[in-house]
């Protein structure tokens, strides 16, 4: 028997990036970025609030953690998220985001399945802060 395996360039996933003058901020701009990808959210009004606690003690872990919560909690609750805030005392997170129930009127963009660990980053740079990871799409 003779085989050939082999492996191909897959280019379907999405790189997204927070920037923020806080850690925390940088997480929230990387929640829009990547609710972004999924529907015009000018078009999407905060009608719903969900909120989340969660424990990580390694920042990196925390941000795709609080990423793949608010695609569960949204996708659970038939939810558009637009709007985020997360703090965190110690190792202990709390999130809350803002949205709506997806309806006709907002046009449906890309849908993220999950953030990843690839290429997973966060860090201060400069004064400010950078979160980015690749997202399942």
């Amino acid at each position: 028997m003779v085989g050939d395996a082999n492996y191909f360039d897959h280019d379907a996933d999405i790189g997204i990036i927070g920037r923020g003058n806080s850690m925390e901020e940088a997480f929230e701009e990387a929640a829009l970025a990547m609710f972004s990808l999924m529907a015009d959210l000018s078009a999407v009004s905060s009608k719903q609030a969900i909120k989340m606690t969660f424990e990580e003690d390694d920042k990196d872990l925390a941000f795709v953690t609080w990423l793949n919560l608010l695609i569960a909690e949204a996708q659970a609750e038939n939810l558009i998220l637009s709007s985020f805030k997360v703090k965190t005392q110690g190792h202990i997170w709390y999130g809350e985001a803002t949205g709506e129930p997806w309806r006709q009127e907002i046009e449906r963009g890309i849908d993220v399945k999950g953030a990843t660990l690839t290429s997973l980053s966060v860090k201060e740079v400069n004064g400010k802060w950078e979160a980015r990871c690749v997202v399942d799409v």
